[in-house]
């Protein structure tokens, strides 16, 4: 009998992870905050982006190349040195960031927006900070996860593919086709061609991972928009969508362990610390011109001996203890409060909005799925009222009518390359 249970929650556990994509709105949350993170980032660095990744950087583009042919590092900035080509690849990072954040064909996107991130920061690798680190690593993963399933424009336009699809089986009449989305089709093929383009010009860095994940991505894609739209109750259809899951929730959990990573090291470098064992690490840089945005408000924080000395004992303390409670759910929620408001502090008092933010977003894979929905639907209701406002509401035609939808079955909206 043990035996036999033991095989049940086994088969359990397969069936869980290869028949549905956990963590659905956490990685929605993650796909939302390091999109608009970084959205933010380029904006607020407009004015200045000639000077950290363009023509006028003090990082020049001939050191660049000299650095880049040595670590092998992929960007396409580096395709040219032309003003631009500079600007297009700037554009095209902004925007993938806004159409990530709003899940517009969201696995198409966050390949742009690798390539977007991959670009800039290897162009002027000295112009980073632990922030960028994440978001350079957070990019990568997001493409092999479905981020769309929920509070996206394609699982809206899925949602309301179902309900064509329902409607049509209860009416007695003929059965309506919805039309399909054809910007899929549209960067699958420009996306297909620039991969070209770059593959035969050796222009994805040295590395021979990269060149492969890009052409497993775009011929997954294609295989996806095939089976759906000619197969889409075949067995073949059930194995892309096993195989996607695993590797959505095989990359949750790296997802994971990298935050765990990144607070234990942390943690236990700021144990071999002299400053941060005799309670003063905080007192030093709440006294830096470059750290201190409100000096009015450092200078009262540091002029307290024991808020200095109880919030870096709390800060190691925190950092080191947090993988350790991920096994006890309520003391792992009351640590993840403090660690987002540890980071807003960071934010408010050391200057670094980005980097608060990062770690933030980072933070939220492991939110509760209950929190989340209620969120969710607070901001639901927060719209309609909002809407609701400006006027009445009139009534929702059909989406056949108003609105395109992908055919396919509830899957998070990635159609073609969506």
């Amino acid at each position: 009998m043990s035996t036999f249970t033991i095989d049940r929650k086994l088969a359990r556990t397969i069936q869980r992870i290869t028949s549905s994509a956990l963590g659905p709105y956490q990685t929605a949350v993650i796909r939302i905050g390091f999109s608009a993170t970084y959205l933010l980032f380029l904006l607020r660095e407009l004015p200045h982006r000639h000077e950290m990744y363009g023509p006028d950087a003090p990082w020049s583009w001939d050191m660049a190349q000299q650095l880049i042919s040595g670590n092998q590092a992929f960007t396409t900035l580096m395709w040219s040195d032309s003003t631009v080509w500079f600007e297009t690849v700037y554009v095209v990072a902004l925007l993938s960031a806004v159409l990530l954040m709003v899940g517009w064909h969201t696995r198409a996107m966050s390949v742009l927006f690798m390539a977007g991130v991959l670009s800039l920061q290897n162009r002027s690798i000295f112009m980073g900070d632990g922030g960028d680190n994440v978001i350079h690593l957070m990019a990568i993963y997001l493409v092999l996860t479905r981020c769309g399933q929920v509070w996206s424009l394609d699982a809206r336009r899925a949602a309301r593919a179902v309900r064509v699809a329902v409607a049509d089986a209860e009416d007695d009449g003929p059965r309506r086709s919805v039309r399909g989305d054809g910007a899929g089709p549209v960067l699958w093929v420009v996306l297909g061609l620039v991969l070209t383009v770059a593959t035969v010009t050796d222009g994805l860095g040295g590395t021979w991972w990269l060149p492969v994940l890009f052409w497993i991505l775009w011929g997954g894609q294609g295989a996806w928009w095939a089976v759906n739209r000619y197969a889409p109750h075949s067995e073949a259809r059930t194995l892309l969508d096993v195989v996607a899951n695993l590797a959505h929730n095989a990359t949750l959990v790296v997802i994971m362990a990298e935050v765990c990573l990144i607070y234990a090291t942390a943690g236990w470098y700021k144990i071999q610390g002299s400053r941060w064992q005799d309670g003063t690490a905080l007192y030093y840089p709440l006294k830096l011109d470059y750290f201190t945005p409100w000096p009015g408000l450092s200078d009262i924080l540091a002029s307290s001996g024991v808020m200095v000395m109880l919030l870096t004992y709390g800060t190691v303390v925190v950092q080191v203890a947090f993988p350790f409670t991920l096994f006890n759910r309520r003391v792992k929620n009351v640590l993840l409060v403090v660690m987002m408001c540890e980071h807003a502090g960071i934010a408010l008092l050391l200057g670094l909005p980005f980097f608060s933010m990062a770690m933030i977003a980072a933070d939220s894979v492991f939110l509760p799925t209950v929190f989340l929905v209620w969120l969710g639907g607070r901001v639901t209701l927060g719209r309609e009222l909002l809407f609701s406002r400006r006027g009445k509401v009139p009534g929702q035609r059909r989406a056949v009518d108003d609105e395109e939808a992908p055919q396919h079955s509830g899957d998070g909206g990635h159609t073609l390359v969506g």
